[in-house]
């Protein structure tokens, strides 16, 4: 019998995992052998070593695109071993170190145009990739924001989506997130990180920054409509499954959940994790956005209750609404629905400007 760990990750987060590559047989394979919460990581990590393996012998035979999805699926298996796994902190700074690197290849591979980009910001950096569409001169530019456990290796796809419609993305890792977590913890006003981002991008004539909107995930649902309340660069924002503040609700949340946070954020112990939490609020905030701004969520999100994300929406000024029946956190569960909404809005309000 898998114990309580192993049986609310699977609950929780398959439909995630597919939606952003992971093959569901392969999900089903690995998943179905485990018990234990200290298995999840080295058996995910395997996955990922073998698919590497692959990676390398099809570039070796001159098969390019298979390796690049080799290398993507890898990085996939990496990022997806260790992004709520506390147990052991040098294996998951080693699983996290495979998974940058995997992405790295499947980018030199599968889009040599992309940029790994170095952010100086508060003392370290901030690590973020920048992508283009193919054929468009100076696109508008949305900038991915990953939530609490999601990295810029989890969002392949997912930029993909705005490049069909003509727009560049830059997936940023702020404070706490992927890389740029190994050295500054999270903060609540995130905004400073992403007008940060904006000022190094300053001059750049490959793309368009009077037309940048963002889109966040999760914790990041709370971010963007931050940076829409004090970031007047951003002339659009999604918000997905977000808190309205992430103190509400923090005693139903999965142990996995407040563990990341706490590491995360550099609490001491989960008593000083929760007041930090508390500092992640909109209140106040949300009231004072003008800009237009999309919040989405679904009402059967068992992470984020969907009636905490819709406070946004209630006091933001120039909002929409959206709540998917039967959608579960992020909506992954009907990625088809959410993807094509969030990247047709942020089109209409960028791409035709």
């Amino acid at each position: 019998m898998p114990d309580a760990q192993i049986q609310a990750a699977i609950a929780n987060w398959q439909p995630r995992f597919v939606t952003n590559g992971v093959d569901v047989n392969d999900f089903t394979r690995i998943t179905s052998q485990l018990e234990r919460w200290e298995d999840w990581l080295p058996a995910w990590e395997a996955h990922g070593d073998m698919l590497a393996q692959e990676a390398a012998a099809a570039e070796a035979g001159g098969r390019r695109e298979s390796a690049g999805e080799y290398w993507r699926r890898a990085s996939l298996s990496y990022h997806f071993g260790k992004f709520v796994w506390m147990v052991d902190k040098e294996l998951h700074k080693r699983a996290s170190e495979k998974a940058v690197n995997a992405l790295d290849q499947a980018l030199r591979v599968l889009d040599p145009t992309a940029e790994r980009l170095e952010i100086p910001f508060d003392g370290a950096k901030m690590v973020a990739i920048l992508r283009r569409p193919e054929g468009v001169e100076r696109p508008p530019v949305v900038v991915i924001i990953p939530g609490l456990d999601s990295t810029k290796e989890e969002f392949f796809m997912t930029e993909e989506e705005f490049h069909r419609r003509g727009m560049a993305t830059l997936t940023l890792e702020g404070p706490g997130q992927g890389e740029t977590g190994f050295e500054l913890p999270i903060r609540h006003d995130f905004e400073v990180a992403f007008s940060a981002a904006l000022d190094f991008l300053a001059g750049r004539d490959d793309i368009d920054l009077d037309r940048v909107g963002t889109i966040g995930f999760s914790l990041g649902g709370y971010y963007a409509p931050r940076v829409a309340a004090f970031e007047p660069r951003c002339k659009a924002a999604v918000g997905l499954s977000g808190p309205y503040c992430l103190a509400h609700y923090w005693d139903e949340r999965p142990p996995m959940t407040k563990e990341t946070f706490r590491i995360h954020s550099a609490a001491a112990n989960e008593e000083e994790a929760k007041l930090k939490a508390a500092e992640l609020t909109l209140e106040g905030v949300a009231e004072t956005i003008t800009s237009p701004l999309l919040i989405i969520t679904g009402d059967r999100d068992r992470l984020v209750p969907w009636q905490d994300t819709k406070r946004i929406a209630d006091e933001a000024r120039n909002s929409t609404w959206k709540l998917f029946e039967g959608g579960n956190h992020v909506v992954n569960n009907m990625p088809y629905q959410y993807k094509t909404l969030s990247a047709d809005w942020l089109r209409s309000h960028l791409v035709a400007a």
